[in-house]
């Protein structure tokens, strides 16, 4: 069952005051107030206030300098299996960086109680590393369950980074940058007869299929265009023969001449919702 994430009244409040619970605790990773979770020491907390309900807000010269999930590449989630994913922020203080938090999300705001959803840190506290002086590069990761997911999930997800800096300086921003999450995809290829005769027609098959979350299952993926390669047998790269499209069940189905001995191949370049994916070589013996 869907369920979307209940935001409290305290909803997005960054909780300084409660600093010794893990975020970790949860479970499912999602949470009823939609906020960060920090476990920096107790003497950069002094004086340091609540997140309000604005968007983005800073006390001090703390600043983000960057937020890369995955590595800058698109999180891709299949149908059972939970996916885990870094998130890296990058921060600057003249005192140097304590802790970083962060949460993922799709809605309107964190602080919309009836249509937020979104996947915490896994993490108690983040692993700074000092990369130069008074920045560090704080990591954290995030745990996708396609068991939560539906597929209008695939879309552009906004990363909330929090950031708390030694002298109780720090600095917030619900949508401090954004990741693309994808339905992971599958393709499949089969090129028969084989052996086949030179000259001799070669029916290439296959199949496209992407991750449905609605019913957990891969289901085809419709009138997609799949490029047809070929790789000559002891050559490093290959080539494309032609572009087909995917039937309304996914499926694929061409034919080509059998010239010399090589590896057949479906391609699938991916679109915003689906990564790329390409099957394996199937290699054909030309007699």
């Amino acid at each position: 069952m869907r369920i979307r994430a209940t935001v409290a009244a305290v909803t997005g409040a960054l909780a300084l005051s409660a600093l010794a619970v893990p975020a970790a605790q949860a479970d499912d990773r999602r949470t009823s107030d939609g906020g960060y979770a920090f476990s920096a020491p107790a003497e950069a907390s002094k004086g340091a206030k609540a997140r309000s309900a604005a968007a983005a807000v800073q006390q001090g010269d703390t600043k983000v300098l960057s937020v890369v999930a995955n590595g800058g590449k698109p999180l891709a989630v299949g149908t059972t299996a939970k996916k885990k994913f870094s998130i890296a922020i990058t921060a600057t203080d003249d005192s140097g960086i304590a802790d970083a938090s962060t949460i993922i999300w799709i809605g309107k705001s964190l602080e919309d109680d009836e249509d937020v959803f979104y996947f915490e840190q896994n993490e108690s506290r983040a692993s700074c590393k000092v990369v130069k002086a008074n920045t560090s590069t704080c990591t954290l990761s995030v745990t996708f369950d396609p068991k939560e997911m539906i597929n209008t999930d695939a879309t552009s997800w906004r990363i909330g980074a929090a950031v708390f800096a030694n002298d109780g300086d720090y600095t917030v921003n619900d949508s401090a940058a954004k990741a693309r999450v994808q339905r992971s995809s599958k393709l499949t290829v089969n090129a028969s007869p084989e052996p086949v005769k030179k000259g001799k027609t070669l029916t290439v098959t296959g199949k496209l299929t992407r991750a449905n979350w609605d019913t957990a299952t891969y289901k085809g993926y419709t009138a997609q265009p799949v490029k047809l390669q070929f790789r000559k047998k002891g050559a490093k790269s290959y080539t494309t023969v032609k572009t087909v499209k995917t039937s309304s069940t996914g499926t694929l189905k061409t034919t080509v001449k059998a010239s010399v001995d090589g590896y057949w191949r479906y391609s699938f370049a991916g679109t915003s919702t689906t990564p790329a994916v390409s099957a394996a070589g199937d290699f054909v013996d030309v007699k």
